[in-house]
């Protein structure tokens, strides 16, 4: 709902007679309130300010007559944001520049009966109201603390930094600060491929966070007349209906016309991104130094975050209303599910980048009642498949550890990849996926789509994906259970569910008890060991002990203070009334880790379910220390993706029956 602003009593035009030169400078800025809905954020006021047809393009930092058209709006009605749009352009103003301008307000209408000057100075200065006002025995310095005004000016010596603002397009739904921090030390720069520029900086204050990532887009550049054309071009899309990659080119050569300088490249790449695309998300990703980025609720009020080699630190880039709700809108869209208060939660996967040269993000969101707004973490899919020789390398793994998990993947066992949220297990399982023997049939059961299905595929593997739904979820989408009872029937190969945490896990032991799952099993749960993964299955999901036991191993994963890692290897043995667990390999004293012994003895059940007939257990482990040997050199060599493995391992022929670790 948009409403007019009120006009105390016509102070702005009482405080531009009291300026110098009288209305010399006057400001023609059209104020009105908006109430911010829509858009998943509740309770919002944002006072909009049309600047097109001011000759101060309602610059609150350096044009007096529209500042002072801002503060009076502001003497009896607040706003969360002030929002100033002209010709294609935005500023966006919150935090406490909004509260040094409300305050502004509520002290030029108060205190225009005791010092009509000073009223007048608080609408156009507010800093040097405040000066003068602060510290004053009368009412004009008891209205200074009251309203607010001293304690905004307090500490800020200058107009310019005391109303900051977030700045860009109008087609932009995230904004920008563009002024660098102060008291920050440049640590680097680096350009991006979408043209824009990153630098980081140290915060040497003390004051807040020890680092910021400070993004220029490549709009950053562009001059007033390539903002209007940019607005012109958004608008002409809009109304013309038309869709596709190309679609923004052409609206940007509609109203380009003969303009030669225009910059129609970057115009029509700005526009894309904003339209087709997912915005900011395309320049923070385009760093590939860049892991995750977080947009934290209230989100029009707290600047994105990002994780950059590993730390975590804030942009100087907030979403605005709008560009939560756009956010929102995609990831609903992408995962074909229903995101509301009745079901505040969603994963999705998006696709970030220009045409040709995209890549795969995974977003989660919560909205309320699970939180004050809607909240995203968008997490980066790694480029680069991971492998069991890539995991070798990062020392996620040791080398003999990865030959046993190559050797039960590639030979029919069952297992499960057990740790916290957050401590690797979808990658994990990934890298086991390309141990499975190249002509084997695999079928993926997941709700979020994280496995490598389409690098699986494009490697030749028949992988065939079930997309399943949980919970009250209303999409059309089957339940894991269902799905599993589904896959049962797809032929036989590899099964593997991307989770294991509900009713499905009754049905996925069943099949691997009774040997409906003719090969490999695998799949993750939630747990920090296999005596954890055994409770969790036979007491929280119904699997019964007898079940349990077609358990071949329990791989555990964890983020530790040396990355993200596995901290052991544990065997499930079938014994009279239960099971007995068993570890093969387990974190040494040096952090690293080591086998346990069992399998040199001669004691691991799950080696000698994975010989085959024509050899001996002798054999087998003489095999296992061959295989540990090529995983170290491929990950010595660097040799750790897939087509490169398999080559590598043709040409030397020493490739497993697998074909491919």
């Amino acid at each position: 709902m948009i409403t007019p602003a009120f006009k105390y009593e016509s102070a702005t035009t009482r405080a531009m007679a009291l300026l110098p030169g009288g209305d010399e400078g006057a400001c023609d800025c059209q104020p009105s309130f908006v109430d911010v809905g829509g858009t998943g954020i509740e309770d919002r006021i944002e006072l909009r300010i049309d600047a097109d047809d001011c000759a101060g393009d309602g610059d609150l930092a350096d044009e007096p007559a529209c500042r002072s058209t801002v503060v009076d709006a502001l003497t009896d009605r607040d706003a969360d944001a002030v929002r100033v749009r002209s010709a294609g352009y935005e500023r966006w103003y919150t935090d406490d520049a909004v509260g040094l301008l409300h305050a502004a307000g509520r002290f030029a209408g108060l205190v225009h009966h005791h010092d009509a000057e000073l009223a007048a100075a608080a609408l156009t200065d507010p800093l040097a109201a405040a000066r003068e006002a602060t510290g004053r025995s009368d009412p004009v310095g008891r209205l200074a603390a009251e309203t607010g005004l001293a304690a905004g000016a307090e500490g800020v010596n200058e107009l310019d930094a005391a109303l900051r603002s977030h700045d860009g397009p109008t087609i932009a739904r995230a904004k920008i600060d563009r002024r660098p921090p102060t008291a920050a030390r440049l640590l680097g720069t680096t350009t991006l491929p979408t043209g824009g520029t990153v630098r980081q900086y140290a915060l040497d204050d003390g004051s807040g966070p020890p680092a910021l990532y400070h993004l220029t887009p490549a709009s950053a550049s562009f001059d007033s007349r390539a903002y209007e054309l940019l607005d012109e071009a958004a608008t002409w899309l809009a109304e013309s209906g038309e869709t596709g990659d190309v679609a923004p080119a052409r609206a940007v050569r509609r109203v380009v016309d003969d303009e030669a300088d225009a910059p129609v490249t970057a115009l029509s790449a700005t526009l894309r991104k904003h339209t087709r695309g997912n915005g900011v998300l395309a320049d923070l990703f385009a760093d590939e130094r860049v892991s995750d980025a977080y947009v934290t609720a209230p989100a029009a009020e707290t600047p994105v975050r990002v994780v950059v080699d590993g730390e975590a630190m804030p942009t100087n880039v907030r979403l605005t209303p709008e560009g939560v709700a756009a956010l929102a809108s995609r990831v609903r869209r992408a995962s074909g599910r229903a995101f509301s208060r009745a079901t505040p939660q969603v994963d999705a996967t998006l696709s970030v980048g220009p045409p040709g040269d995209r890549e795969q993000v995974r977003v989660a969101g919560v909205t309320r009642p699970l939180s004050p707004g809607p909240a995203f973490a968008v997490r980066r899919h790694d480029s680069e498949p991971w492998t069991l020789p890539r995991l070798v390398a990062a020392g996620s793994l040791s080398p003999r550890a990865a030959a046993l998990l190559s050797l039960a993947v590639e030979r029919g066992s069952t297992g499960l990849v057990a740790g916290a949220r957050g401590a690797g297990k979808t990658t994990t399982l990934g890298a086991l996926l390309w141990a499975l023997p190249q002509r084997t049939r695999t079928v993926l059961i997941e709700d979020t789509p994280e496995l490598p299905a389409a690098a699986l595929r494009a490697a030749g593997r028949d992988v065939q994906s079930l997309r399943v739904a949980r919970g009250d979820d209303d999409s059309v989408e089957t339940s894991p259970a269902s799905a599993l009872r589904t896959a049962l029937r797809l032929g036989e190969g590899a099964l593997i569910v991307g989770e294991v945490r509900g009713e499905e896990a009754t049905t996925l032991y069943e099949a691997m008890r009774v040997g409906a799952a003719s090969g490999t099993v695998l799949g993750t749960v939630h747990g920090d060991g296999a005596d954890a993964v055994r409770t969790r299955m036979t007491e929280d999901l119904g699997v019964s002990e007898s079940a349990f036991a077609a358990t071949g191993f329990v791989l555990t994963v964890a983020d530790t203070e040396r990355g993200r890692r596995a901290v052991g290897i544990e065997e499930v043995e079938s014994v009279s009334g239960g099971t007995d667990l068993h570890p093969l390999f387990e974190l040494g004293a040096s952090g690293d880790l080591e086998p346990t012994g069992r399998l040199d003895r001669g004691e691991s059940s799950l080696l000698a379910a994975l010989t085959s007939p024509e050899e001996a257990y002798g054999e087998a482990l003489e095999t296992l220390a061959d295989r540990a040997e090529h995983l170290r050199s491929l990950a010595r060599d660097g040799v750790t993706q897939p087509a490169a493995i398999r080559a590598e391992s043709t040409a030397g022929g020493t490739a497993p029956a697998g074909e491919s670790w």
